[in-house]
């Protein structure tokens, strides 16, 4: 999978840049647009990028780690979001709708059989199992979740889409980011670890030491993703990162969601470092970790909102972002054919 994914376009990047200076307006006057005009061209390799339609997968797993006591939820809610996603009823299916995106959700380790339909069945196993006690999931299982996620973004791909938009779906997924977050960056837990789906600072407490426990007992090997992925990950975290790869390999614009998405783009970072060149970060999530992914991805947040639903919520309310970025390239005016007087030179 990543020997095929190619270096970004410079040189369109730079045409593009000639040619924004060209457009009915002050050099530089639309700001970040016009830094975000010029990464779809250096992505798509396109002069002209066209990034519609999008299109939203969403990865549901379960973690073994909600044992610990570590979430708001209890484990089930997984199941129930994502009835109400085929429903049509959650955040993401409202944003989808607005922004005419094509939409699927992934079972890749719900904890239970679903007994509805509307679900992509790519089950993997039924959920991690503890990393407290062992192994989140064998290597051989890491490495079939990042190929199921690759393979759905691939086929959404193959149905005419311009810009991918991940999310997950898990209660206890802030858990297991937090950790491999810890082991990549080698920060502290403190800084790392906040209340995910709404818990106190008694339980912050405790996921912290239910963190550490796990790092002191897994051993996770710092320079190996998929060791990482597999004694402290989840499988919609390793979906997630194999969807990346797909969309940086198809040259496709990747937005990525919050915290769970982000940490998914960092393993992705580590199994292909230029796979971050297709990556925009839609938002700034108050996850306190977030914040340390994201300047490791030396990326900048489109949007600050305060989000930190997950589910792709945030990307697709920031796509139309680069959609006004896009469209900016294809119909505005030149000077020349607008007919307008330039600056003049001094």
């Amino acid at each position: 999978m990543t020997g095929q994914i190619p270096a970004i376009d410079k040189e369109t990047g730079r045409k593009v840049k000639e040619y924004i200076d060209t457009l009915t307006k002050p050099v530089g006057s639309l700001g970040r647009l016009e830094e975000i005009a010029i990464k779809l061209a250096e992505i798509t390799s396109d002069e002209f990028p066209v990034v519609t339609p999008p299109g939203v997968i969403v990865f549901a797993a379960d973690h073994g780690v909600v044992e610990e006591g570590i979430s708001a939820y209890p484990q089930e809610v997984t199941a129930q979001m994502v009835h109400n996603f085929v429903g049509g009823g959650a955040a993401i299916n409202v944003f989808s709708r607005q922004i005419g995106a094509l939409f699927e959700v992934v079972d890749v380790g719900v904890a239970q059989d679903l007994q509805f339909d509307g679900v992509e069945m790519c089950k993997v196993r039924y959920g991690t199992a503890n990393f407290c006690r062992q192994d989140a999931m064998s290597r051989e299982e890491t490495e079939k979740a990042i190929q199921v996620g690759y393979e759905r973004a691939e086929n959404m791909i193959k149905k005419g889409i311009r810009c991918l938009i991940l999310g997950e779906m898990g209660i206890g997924n802030t858990t297991a980011s937090s950790a491999i977050l810890a082991v990549l960056s080698g920060k502290s837990l403190d800084a790392l670890v906040g209340p995910g789906t709404g818990i106190g600072s008694k339980t912050i407490a405790h996921k912290q030491m239910v963190i550490q426990r796990a790092l002191e007992t897994r051993k996770p090997d710092q320079n190996d993703p998929i060791d990482i992925l597999s004694k402290i990950g989840g499988l919609e975290i390793a979906a997630i990162t194999g969807a990346m790869l797909a969309g940086a390999k198809h040259r496709i614009p990747v937005l990525v969601d919050g915290f769970i998405c982000t940490v998914s783009a960092l393993a992705a970072k580590e199994i292909c470092s230029t796979t971050i060149d297709y990556m925009f970060i839609s938002h700034r999530s108050t996850e306190p970790g977030h914040e340390i992914a994201i300047r490791m991805l030396g990326k900048e947040p489109i949007l600050d909102l305060g989000l930190r639903l997950g589910e792709a919520s945030g990307g697709a309310v920031a796509f139309p972002i680069i959609q006004s970025a896009s469209l900016m390239l294809r119909e505005m005016a030149t000077f020349t054919s607008a007919g307008v007087s330039g600056i003049e030179k001094m």
